[in-house]
């Protein structure tokens, strides 16, 4: 996994329907939150919903992407299935370029990119205290009072 700190290769994937992405123009509206998950992860499963309640900040909270290591059919189904609805692009196989150029060896792996281009933050996994301070930096609040949430889960 790139650390903090490091420069954030610019990625161009496709998303659900085709179009392009690329993470330079995405930083010219501000910083991007990265999100790698597979379709079959458990802990991806559990992270997903908690993301996409930071994602519907109506107070403008983070520009969060999702990246899929799955094909377009599948990842829409996990959108469906989670309620999941941020922007989701497909690294597939065999290449998994954006995954490689990141060294993402587990997911989730949740990436906080800055408008300079550098990793603010690199997590892997659930990590409830780093999903806490996410929400605190956008003013939006990623847990309820009566979610039951562990402090950390491996991917």
């Amino acid at each position: 996994m790139l650390p903090t700190g490091a420069s954030a290769p610019d990625i161009n994937l496709p998303d659900l329907d085709g179009a392009r992405w690329t993470l330079r123009e995405a930083l010219r509206g501000g910083p991007v939150v990265l999100a790698f998950f597979k379709i079959s992860c458990s802990t991806c499963q559990f992270t997903f919903p908690f993301l996409q309640r930071l994602a519907d900040s109506p107070d403008g909270g983070p520009r969060l992407i999702a990246i899929s290591q799955d094909d377009a059919p599948d990842s829409r189904e996990f959108q469906q299935r989670f309620g999941v609805s941020m922007p989701t692009l497909i690294d597939a196989p065999p290449k998994y370029t954006a995954s490689t150029a990141y060294r993402v060896t587990s997911v989730p792996s949740i990436f906080v990119i800055e408008t300079d281009g550098k990793i603010a933050s690199a997590v892997e996994g659930f990590n409830k205290a780093e999903l806490e301070k996410l929400g605190q930096r956008f003013r939006v609040a990623p847990f309820r009072e009566n979610d039951r949430v562990p402090a950390m889960r491996p991917g």
